[in-house]
């Protein structure tokens, strides 16, 4: 069996978004006088409008793909990288890579990773080399660790808290997500790409935990 263990960072769509946020966000109602709106407007509305853009990391219709980690298990032994490039390069890349892939495995994939590569490909025009089933309560395809940990309940377990649990190192040990547009923005591409690739690590040593394999 090939297994693709992977993990991806994102960055907030084109900066034009920001105004038609702006556009959206109005002060609160209980703001009447023109002195307070104004003061708002000046003040607190163009921290509401970066929190709202910097959201749009995780939605793939605006937000895009830097990285891609992968660590991919065959019978003739392990291989891992990260795929960086512009967003088509990365995702033609990436289904390459997936072509001969027996299960997709990852940390909140279901719902983040594999979601947003395939809505990035359709949106570059990117055929993927595989037709994947998001179906729930299934792990023949896509094994997500975050959802088979929570036997596919409600709670959200984040990876570093999973890796504490079972008494792994965490790979949160100097960024975490919410830093990755603040470490592109710094010319810091590099870190976010080991970071990314410290991810990819931890899950696979959760997953295999998580299967008596090791």
């Amino acid at each position: 069996m090939v297994k693709l263990f992977l993990d991806i960072e994102t960055l907030p769509g084109d900066e034009s978004l920001k105004e038609s946020i702006a556009s959206k966000i109005s002060p609160p109602g209980t703001y009447k006088k023109e002195e307070k709106i104004r003061e708002w407007e000046e003040s607190e509305k163009p921290l509401k409008v970066e929190e709202e853009y910097r959201k749009t990391a995780l939605k793939g219709e605006f937000g895009g793909i830097l990285c891609i980690g992968y660590v991919k298990e065959t019978d003739r032994g392990i291989s891992q990288d990260v795929i960086t490039g512009s967003e088509p390069e990365i995702l033609h890349k990436f289904w390459d890579v997936a072509k001969d892939v027996d299960l997709f495995i990852g940390h909140n994939i279901l719902d983040f990773d594999l979601k947003f590569i395939l809505q990035r490909s359709i949106i570059h025009r990117v055929k993927p080399t595989r037709d994947l089933s998001f179906a729930r309560y299934q792990s023949y395809q896509i094994y997500d660790t975050m959802h088979e940990w929570t036997c596919w309940g409600r709670e959200h377990v984040d990876l570093d808290r999973l890796a504490k649990a079972l008494g792994l190192e965490s790979p949160k040990t100097t960024m975490d997500g919410s830093m990755v547009y603040d470490y592109h923005k710094d010319g810091r591409d590099q870190e976010i790409y080991d970071y990314c690739l410290r991810d990819v690590e931890t899950t696979r040593k959760i997953y295999n935990r998580m299967n008596f394999i090791e």
